[in-house]
């Protein structure tokens, strides 16, 4: 394999079409490895450790777009690059706005905005957000990389100004009925829903919607939000906006633990709230202590579950696939040596709740990122014992596609553990939404049955456990990604928690 790579200058481009562009350029024959991104100084850092050659030789700007590619020859890789033009154009059957150079012609063209999107390399996120606040916009901050300063700084002047920030590395939000990110779509309802995490904002809305209620807004407030670092500025600030909300009956909260100071002004925001609460602190074994005036809940069925109660709605259980038995007939299937659960996640929340379904049934798992303290990976590229992966993980992401986008290193890895024999089962997330791959449950569909018919070759079967998060109204289809799914092999389940408890269950026995 060669690697070539070109430069077009002044050519910007959001980090989300990149990510796109790319996962199409991946799929095209000769192709390995497609790399674009802005030429900022980390980006080019990225992509040289990443064994780019001689990317520092292009010479490019944070204006200039990078394009890199690993081909099976460099004829293959330079007739690529010598016509990108094609495949930077955006889909032409949706609504595109005039191009802008700054957050002034934006609201120029449409003085009625009141929200930003910010997506750009997190050097330059800072500067664009605080344009936006100067200019009386809430921001949806899309980018990673802004450190905890800026992050605090920026926050402290949109509750100065009375606006509200999402972010930094806000993965989704759905603000009056508009999915922002990694959303999905959902229908209108009176549960509002506050989440420092990206796919569990996706994956409760989703439960909500599929179990016959709705979402009047989803506020994401990034993942440090409820960090001592920053107190919950956001998660206080959305508090306060839902609760003057009319058309909010209940607010759902869903975070990992929150810093030990911070709890103390989450709580009393709660307990001061003139509307019903349901808390799902992951991770955590007691959630927000003593509260009087909220629901507390340790898993996104139950949360999903007690805000359509409290909203005066009944939950419609979906029917399954799954008999009662099957716990029984997969594990009957397993040898005594297969003893471990794999899980490789594009979700972070959804893998940080499978670890805790796993630590809850008795079993200590690794992670490379981690819910008990120690268990660590300390190299994400192998596994031990019990292991899940979250692959959304700035270590699999930096100048990569996200795996919701392109679902190739993850196809590597669930290989990689199929080849495993103390392996028993692959727990995998498929989630669809506005920015998610177009299939992702078929991109995963052929890894899945060679999984499975590597397990076989050696005289084992190999069980693959998934959930899908999602809504018949997202683009990709809820139906057609079950049925893909399972015709490949995987057991299929509605919700995270259930294929986390699944996958639980089937080595447990083996274990006690």
């Amino acid at each position: 394999m060669i690697t070539e790579s070109t430069v077009l200058v002044n050519r910007y481009f959001d980090s989300v079409f990149l990510m796109r562009v790319a996962k199409r350029l991946n799929d095209q024959p000769g192709i390995e490895q497609a790399a674009l991104v802005m030429g900022t100084p980390k980006n080019v850092q990225i992509l040289a450790e990443a064994g780019f050659d001689d990317i520092d030789a292009l010479g490019a700007s944070s204006n200039d777009l990078v394009v890199s590619l690993r081909a099976e020859s460099v004829e293959r890789a330079r007739l690529m690059l010598d016509d990108l033009e094609p495949w930077l154009v955006r889909d032409s059957n949706r609504p595109t706005a005039q191009t802008v150079r700054s957050i002034e012609q934006a609201i120029a063209q449409q003085p009625q905005s009141n929200i930003a999107l910010v997506s750009v390399p997190g050097e330059y996120a800072t500067r664009q957000a605080r344009q936006a606040l100067d200019s009386g916009l809430n921001v949806f901050l899309f980018s990673d990389h802004v450190s905890i300063e800026d992050e605090l700084s920026l926050k402290s002047m949109a509750t100065g100004k009375g606006l509200l920030l999402m972010g930094p590395d806000c993965g989704t939000s759905i603000i009056g009925g508009v999915g922002l990110g990694f959303a999905n779509a959902v229908r209108r309802g009176d549960i509002g829903v506050i989440g420092a995490s990206g796919t569990g904002i996706q994956e409760v809305t989703s439960l909500v919607h599929r179990w016959g209620s709705g979402i009047s807004h989803a506020i994401g407030v990034g993942g440090r939000d409820l960090s001592d670092d920053i107190g919950g500025i956001s998660t206080l600030q959305a508090m306060d906006a839902l609760e003057r909300d009319p058309n909010t009956s209940v607010i759902l909260v869903v975070s990992k633990p929150p810093g030990p100071e911070t709890v103390a002004r989450v709580k009393e925001r709660i307990d001061a709230c003139s509307k019903p609460v349901v808390t799902c602190i992951l991770g955590g074994v007691g959630g927000l202590p003593d509260l009087k005036n909220a629901t507390t809940t340790h898993n996104l069925d139950d949360a999903a579950t007690a805000a359509i109660r409290l909203a005066g709605g009944i939950r419609v259980d979906e029917e399954s696939t799954v008999s009662p038995d099957r716990v029984k007939i997969e594990r009957a299937k397993l040898r005594t040596t297969q003893k471990y659960v794999r899980g490789v996640f594009s979700g972070g929340t959804l893998c940080y709740q499978a670890q805790q379904v796993l630590r809850d049934a008795g079993l200590s798992v690794h992670s490379n990122e981690p819910l008990e303290k120690g268990m660590e990976l300390s190299d994400s590229s192998s596994s031990l014992e019990h292991t899940l992966l979250d692959m959304g993980a700035d270590e699999f992401t930096e100048g990569k596609p996200h795996p919701m986008v392109d679902s190739r290193q993850r196809i590597q890895r669930i290989l990689s553990e199929a080849a495993d024999s103390d392996v028993a089962v692959i727990l995998l997330d498929c989630v669809l939404g506005y920015v998610a791959a177009e299939d992702p449950g078929g991109d995963l569909a052929a890894a899945i049955s060679d999984a499975r018919s590597i397990a076989k070759r050696r005289g084992e079967n190999l069980s693959v456990v998934a959930s899908v998060c999602g809504t018949e109204l997202d683009n990709q289809g809820m139906e057609a990604q079950v049925r893909v799914l399972e015709e490949a092999g995987a057991i299929v389940f509605a919700s995270a928690f259930q294929a986390a408890r699944f996958a639980a269950q089937l080595v447990i026995g083996e274990e006690q």
